[in-house]
């Protein structure tokens, strides 16, 4: 198509508006009137040519420049029809929105997808105890996947023989056909965008070029991971096409929660129950660390319910840096629930000695607060 309307009233953009608004300008408009959102009108047919005979004229600078300069005629130069050279890659500028490649629309074939080709990353997502988790361990896994066929070295011809050009598509993977007045590819049904078929598959795995397998692997677990760490063991994804590279294992790591321990990054916090007198006269408690080492919790006399003891680089370790968390032990101090006639005895003498004594300094008397409630001094 030919057009003589100004190309910067086409597009509704000022002489001097750069590539961006250029850009932008065009999409709105191809988005508007492209033919498969507006089928069977003629009109929005010819707005969508027009924008685009703009579009490859305004987009390049050399082409613009004549523009502006000597008009549609260009000084010499021919700026009739569409040259889907100005776009580079179209999907740049409308994607995939109408379901299929702009790559292709303007007579341009993409690249075939003939030829060796990585095979698919795969991902696992392996359980671990905390314990696990803080020493490290091996683990046994097994991955189904598809490797490359032994036989026929992923190719999928018989030994002996050897893949041949596609005669549906001539080796490009893609066929073209009309949609309204574009040029469209989709992959070709034949070969399905491979660009090659086997006149004589493998017998081993029909012509595929892969087996169905379950692979076993060991995967090393270093001391320290968490939840969401992942492990990439290069070459243990699935096989790759017509020879290419396997993919990678990505090995995600899920720690469950213990009963004992609640983890916060490298740092660890346990809940410990005392007595009532360890929390008055002091105590000296024994734990075990998740590492599996003898500790000893001090318990200061006069301890509160809720204190906490630190102890450092008693939590997890840290990947790779060679450190530890700390463990913070809370301290729950467990009141007897009932006490024999002997028991109630002691404790009533021991409070009659002692006396209802509070530390003022770290509790506030029942009348305080009252007082302070009802708007007291």
């Amino acid at each position: 198509m030919v057009t003589t309307r100004d190309y910067y009233e086409i597009l509704g953009v000022e002489r001097d508006a750069s590539v961006d608004e250029i850009k932008k300008a065009y999409r709105r408009l191809a988005v508007q009137n492209h033919p498969d959102k507006n089928p069977g009108d003629a009109d929005a047919e010819e707005r969508f040519k027009e924008a685009s005979e703009a579009y490859s004229v305004l987009a390049d600078p050399e082409k613009r420049g004549g523009y502006d300069r000597f008009g549609h005629q260009g000084g010499g130069q021919d700026f009739s029809g569409f040259d889907p050279t100005a776009f580079g890659d179209f999907s740049d500028i409308l994607g995939d929105l109408f379901g299929f490649g702009f790559g292709d629309i303007f007579g341009r074939r993409g690249r075939s997808r003939q030829g060796p080709r990585r095979g698919r990353d795969l991902q696992y997502t392996l359980r671990l105890t905390l314990e696990e988790a803080a020493t490290g361990t091996e683990k046994t896994v097994r991955i189904p996947r598809q490797e490359s066929c032994d036989a026929c070295g992923g190719s999928g011809a018989e030994p002996g023989t050897s893949p041949e050009t596609c005669s549906t598509c001539r080796g490009a993977g893609q066929v073209m056909f009309q949609r309204g007045f574009l040029s469209v590819a989709q992959t070709c049904p034949t070969c399905q965008g491979g660009g090659r078929v086997n006149p004589s598959p493998c017998v081993k795995c029909g012509g595929h070029g892969h087996d169905e397998v379950e692979a076993t692997l060991r995967v090393t677990v270093p001391a320290g991971v968490d939840t969401g760490m992942r492990l990439r063991l290069a070459g243990e994804g699935e096989g790759g096409h017509q020879g290419g590279p396997a993919g990678s294992l990505f090995v995600v790591m899920a720690v469950e929660e213990h009963e004992l321990f609640e983890r916060e990054g490298a740092h660890l916090h346990l809940e410990l129950p005392i007595s009532v007198f360890n929390a008055m006269l002091g105590a000296e408690v024994p734990i075990t660390t998740i590492l599996g080492e003898d500790k000893s919790v001090t318990v200061a006399a006069g301890t509160q319910p809720r204190d906490v003891v630190r102890l450092k680089n008693a939590g997890m370790p840290e990947v790779e840096r060679g450190r530890r968390g700390d463990l913070f032990v809370h301290l729950k101090v467990v009141v007897p629930g009932s006490l024999s006639a002997d028991q109630r005895a002691q404790v009533e003498e021991v409070a009659r000695v002692v006396g209802d004594v509070v530390d003022v300094q770290r509790h506030e008397g029942l009348f305080d607060k009252l007082k302070r409630a009802l708007g007291g001094e």
